[in-house]
């Protein structure tokens, strides 16, 4: 079906354009469907096939032109198949894992009605304060932005108007991960080459994937609320990066315009917004609940208004709306399938990080008979994670996964500790402790503590449980942390004292099997670290692509962090006095970005550049450099290696970063394999985005380190740009 969106524009009143403009905030049945039949744009999904069909009936049949609905709904990893959280993904460094997840998801929304998902977040951050990051994909903005766009591929598949398809939504637009102190709905304040090189790449990176809508931010960005930020919303995002989707506000971020001190009152919030380049207003403002306008014809551009109308209307028929504006109701699907769950097994096992692994405690012997496992993870079914909805499939336990992983030994299980609350004393922990092979020691971080309005000021465990560990590790039997979270945790109190430690940021339905399957050895960790853990929250924030400074702290011979020397620099860090670090800390995060151990052994073979030396010209024209490198197996165990390349500019116009993530790859190889990758850098490797407002992007001359690691060894290459 085809139809003249502009001559449907033509007809519409100025009310009728403005209703258009509005995904109301919850509203109840009853005013949906008033606000159906008035001819509102947008609404969120109200929980099934037929009640949407019954909402998209009244705007086609009812309303004063007939126009289908967007329908929204936040399908951050997964609708009713929980997938591990996207900061879990992204532990995986497997963009595949990501987007696995949301072609499951968009499959499963799509079928009740939905056709909209404000996901993914492609805020890059630094801070584990803010709670926000478990909705993320870490640190690095290269991995932020490869993360991002599979899932932006994932959910839109080949085609939005397949019924399998959603449109995505990137978020948060822009720097809402770089909130002072961490803290949720902050003020934000950055150069400009830190906007264009770190907080917006992920953005035009999945802009360019082809994402239908972006979403602003709740946050200023240096004095301006990104709702009134014309700059970003229509000079970078629409001009110069050509977007031509839609830009929705978030849950009420017109009307915070007024607390933020640059509007008057909700009309004049409106104006600013619409003006700034806002296409969609969420919460109710543009039209009060009478329907009247907020703003007239004379206080807004009408050619802004009609682009943002033109805007959702174009949505609406890529998704094929006009056309198809019903789904199939007989088809719809309100629970996992075993498909689904596999899926969501395959991605929680490879987002799984091994941290530690102190004479191959880990994985658990089959000679193991007696196992206690205790903490709060022991028996808890809070793996789901932040941003899953109320109707997800919920997960099971880690004990009863645990006796299916190892059915010949012995599991017994004590509390030990709660997640929040305290206990003048702990003797469960202990309480027959000696009698077993092994302590397992499930502890963590409840779903509730992380995801919005969840940021923390203390990155410690919270409750007793640090104080658990200690316990088992007083009885002097062998033992094992697990440990389940939304964030990097500080980890220092005690890590020393755990021989094995095993990582995983929530993993959604199928968490604790894919836990009991890597503690078995069923399967083999290959995750790494997406975010730096740091040694203390004093020392946040802390990452691996930090600036290089004029007076930089040493380890081993090489500025910046070193994973080799963890802890070379004692307590009174006096050495090397005038240098940029802490008296009172050891140089460099607990557990940089990147590291993850396996349960074999690899080793990286010859690494070689196909030049060189290559003369700048040809960069610019489109040439890439080849890096090759020969990854082996060299132990007895099948695993993954994740294999880094980073890149460093030793002199440029500004403060080069010590080392840039420009590429990576996850292998599996069998004992004794071998295998050869390959990664190509262009010019946006080798470049970077000076501190020019109007955006300027160079490439330099000049004298490269390209590192190839798999965070065990690192080999070191020279290219000159000539």
């Amino acid at each position: 079906m085809s139809i003249d969106l502009g001559s449907l524009l033509a007809r519409m009143t100025w009310r009728d354009k403005l209703d258009q403009l509005q995904i109301v905030w919850r509203p109840d049945p009853e005013s949906q469907r008033a606000l159906a039949r008035r001819g509102v744009g947008c609404l969120f999904w109200p929980g099934s096939a037929a009640a949407t069909n019954a909402l998209q009936r009244i705007a086609v049949e009812e309303s004063p032109h007939g126009i289908p609905l967007l329908v929204g709904l936040d399908v951050v990893h997964g609708q009713f198949t929980a997938f591990p959280t996207p900061l879990a993904q992204a532990s995986s460094f497997d963009p595949a894992a990501a987007e696995l997840d949301a072609r499951t998801s968009a499959a499963e929304a799509r079928s009740g009605g939905v056709n909209w998902t404000l996901s993914p977040m492609v805020d890059v951050s630094r801070d584990p304060r803010w709670g926000r990051v478990v909705e993320g994909f870490g640190e690095d903005p290269y991995l932020t932005a490869t993360f991002g766009a599979a899932k932006v591929r994932g959910y839109q598949g080949a085609s939005l108007a397949d019924p399998t398809s959603l449109a995505a939504c990137l978020k948060h637009y822009a720097g809402y991960g770089f909130a002072e102190g961490g803290r949720d709905y902050n003020t934000v304040d950055m150069s400009e080459q830190r906007l264009r090189n770190v907080v917006l790449e992920p953005f035009r990176r999945a802009v360019a994937e082809g994402a239908a809508s972006v979403m602003a931010s709740f946050n200023t960005l240096s004095g301006v609320p990104m709702h009134a930020n014309h700059r970003l919303l229509t000079d970078v995002l629409k001009r110069e990066w050509g977007f031509e989707g839609v830009v929705v506000g978030d849950a009420e971020g017109v009307a915070q315009l007024v607390p933020h001190g640059v509007a008057v009152d909700a009309g004049d919030a409106v104006r600013l917004a619409i003006g700034a380049g806002l296409d969609v207003e969420m919460g109710g403002s543009v039209l009060d609940a009478d329907g009247e306008p907020a703003v007239g014809p004379a206080e807004l551009d009408l050619a802004r208004v009609d682009d943002a109308v033109l805007r959702v209307l174009r949505l609406k028929a890529a998704l094929g709306l006009f056309a198809h504006p019903y789904v199939d109701e007989a088809a719809e699907r309100s629970a996992p399938t075993a498909e689904t769950r596999s899926a969501a097994r395959t991605a929680a096992e490879r987002s799984i990080v091994l941290l530690k692994n102190d004479e191959d405690v880990l994985p658990i012997s089959a000679d193991t008979r007696r196992i206690l496992l205790t903490g709060p993870y022991g028996t808890s079914t809070d793996h789901l994670g932040a941003w899953v909805q109320h109707f997800a499939a919920r997960a099971g336990s880690l004990d009863d996964a645990v006796r299916e992983a190892l059915p010949d030994a012995t599991i017994t299980v004590l509390p030990g500790a709660e997640f929040l609350a305290t206990a003048p004393a702990l003797p469960d922990a202990l309480r027959g402790a000696t009698e077993h092979d092994l302590v397992v020691v499930a502890v963590g971080e409840p779903s509730l503590l992380s995801g919005e309005a969840a940021s923390r000021s203390d990155l410690t465990l919270p409750g007793d449980q640090e104080r658990l560990i200690h316990m088992v590790a007083d009885s002097g039997v062998p033992f094992v942390v697990l440990v389940l979270s939304g964030r990097p945790l500080d980890l220092s109190g005690w890590f020393h004292r755990a021989p094995a430690v095993l990582h995983a940021f929530h993993l959604g339905l199928e968490g604790p099997a894919a836990l009991a399957r890597a503690l078995s050895g069923a399967v083999n960790p290959g995750g790494r670290l997406p975010m730096s853990f740091p040694r203390t929250v004093g020392q946040v924030p802390v990452h691996h692509d930090h600036e290089s400074t004029g007076r930089p702290a040493r380890t081993g011979g090489r500025i910046g962090f070193d994973p080799a020397d963890v802890a070379i620099v004692g307590p009174n860090n006096t050495d090397d006095h005038f240098t940029s670090k802490y008296l009172d800390l050891p140089l460099g995060p607990l557990l940089p970005f990147g590291h993850g151990l396996s349960y074999t052994s690899f080793s990286l073979g010859s690494a070689s550049l196909d030049a060189a030396e290559v003369p700048l010209a040809d960069v610019l024209g489109g040439h890439r450099v080849v890096v090759t490198v020969e990854v082996r197996n060299v132990g007895d165990r099948t695993g993954d290696d994740v294999v880094l390349v980073q890149v460093r500019d030793h002199v440029a116009s500004i403060a080069p970063a010590v080392e840039r993530l420009r590429g990576f790859d996850r292998v599996t190889l069998a004992p004794g394999a071998a295998a050869t990758l390959r990664f190509e850098l262009g010019a946006e490797d080798l470049g970077f985005w000076t501190n020019d407002p109007a955006g300027r992007f160079v490439v330099e001359p000049g004298d490269f380190t390209i590192t190839v690691t798999d965070g065990t060894t690192a080999l070191d290459l020279r290219l000159r740009l000539m």
